[in-house]
């Protein structure tokens, strides 16, 4: 499927703070409900606790027609990638968890994200779940590919939409869908609630054609018109728990440093990561309960961090990475001596693909992580990981 642009009418330069809110209304997508075997979802205070089940890396790219000019190195079947194997197994590791809601945290469908990639390859492991997944994009449903051989065109978004929100028999995405909207004005940004717990999905990926490939919070463009969106949506939150979630992380936990900084600080994940620095300061000050991210193909808890990435255990914001869907694997950073490189980082996992599980309290959570499928070439001890626990919503 072909490339779309987009057409931008940008307003007037605003500077974006906590305090500013500009224009349009913070939405909040009706409860989900699926009916058996799920539970059924309904909003407000009805004293139940939700199960959110949420990863993001999911699906290696089909080894079809469409691909065929493409390195067999990138596709399913490959030595080196998860493959249908991993995805089926994080796939049926989240079915088992009956949840809710299932958080889609970017890089649904590699490499970028075609229509038909989504059909041959993430529908199949991930169709079954498909009316419970609240996605967000990642880079490759944004961005070309051309690395190791490759030589793929971005999608800015197409398949992406096609596939969760439906498209026309041209293939043209709907307008509107469980994706969010996919407008000029809006590139899929949503927010949901799951009882008392107010959740939103948030799109990072602003070098693309879609966002003007303009990545400031702070000038005229969408992703700062996104960056308002937010600070009015949590300012109209009236929820006591907040989840945030997007693709690429702000601090980072397999990347021991950019060019310029170190993986405990804001923005380590480059330009990307800064967009989300001016995200966390938002969300700090509306004292959220957790931020979600993928990207990064390993599993990691941080500790609770203030704008700056330190330790704040008493208003900080915990991070966890989940980027174990299942198309790879990366390693997470540390020092000679063993040590993560980032000090915030509690625990991680980078030897097998799993899923997070979520269950959401009046007041606050459990979580639990274990993995699905050891990684390619590695025996069943990569399964002896765990890491589960709980935390409380912040007032």
């Amino acid at each position: 499927m072909r490339s779309r642009t987009r057409t931008l009418s940008l307003i007037g330069a605003v500077a974006v703070v906590a305090t500013v809110l500009g224009a349009g209304a913070a939405i909040a997508a009706p409860a989900i409900g699926n009916g058996w075997p799920y539970a059924s979802t309904t909003r407000g205070d009805d004293g139940r606790t939700y199960t959110l089940a949420a990863v993001g890396d999911i699906a290696c790219e089909p080894d079809d027609d469409d691909n065929a000019a493409n390195p067999s190195s990138l596709k399913c079947g490959s030595p080196s990638l998860g493959g249908y194997d991993a995805e089926f197994a994080t796939a049926k590791q989240a079915t088992a968890m009956k949840p809710d809601a299932v958080a889609l945290l970017g890089d649904e469908q590699y490499q970028v994200g075609k229509l038909s990639d989504f059909e041959q390859s993430f529908e199949q492991a991930w169709g079954g779940l498909k009316f419970l997944e609240r996605p967000a994009p990642g880079n490759h449903e944004y961005y070309p590919y051309t690395k190791k051989g490759d030589n793929e065109a971005g999608q800015n978004g197409s398949g992406y939409f096609a596939y969760f929100n439906g498209h026309d028999k041209s293939g043209t995405p709907n307008s509107a869908g469980q994706a969010g909207d996919d407008t000029d004005a809006n590139q899929g940004w949503y927010s949901y609630d799951l009882g008392r717990w107010h959740i939103v999905s948030l799109n990072v990926e602003c070098n693309s054609p879609a966002f003007h490939n303009d990545c400031s919070t702070t000038d005229g463009g969408l992703l700062a018109q996104e960056t308002r969106w937010l600070a009015k949506d949590l300012q109209q939150n009236q929820q006591q728990c907040t989840i945030a979630y997007w693709h690429q992380p702000t601090f980072s936990a397999t990347t021991a440093s950019t060019a310029t900084v170190p993986a405990s600080a804001a923005g380590a994940g480059g330009q990307e990561g800064q967009v989300a620095d001016a995200w966390w300061k938002l969300l700090y000050a509306d004292h959220a309960t957790l931020v979600l991210n993928g990207h990064e193909h390993a599993y990691a808890r941080m500790k609770p961090m203030d704008p700056t990435g330190a330790s704040d255990p008493k208003h900080g914001i915990p991070e966890f990475i989940v980027g174990t869907g299942g198309e790879a694997l990366d390693s997470l950073a540390k020092n000679s001596d063993g040590s993560y490189a980032n000090p915030n980082v509690v625990t991680g996992y980078d030897q097998g693909f799993g899923t997070l599980k979520l269950t959401l309290g009046q007041h606050g959570y459990t979580y639990s992580y274990t993995p699905a499928l050891q990684g390619p070439g590695l025996g069943a001890s990569a399964l002896d990981y765990s890491d589960s626990g709980s935390g409380d919503c912040k007032h």
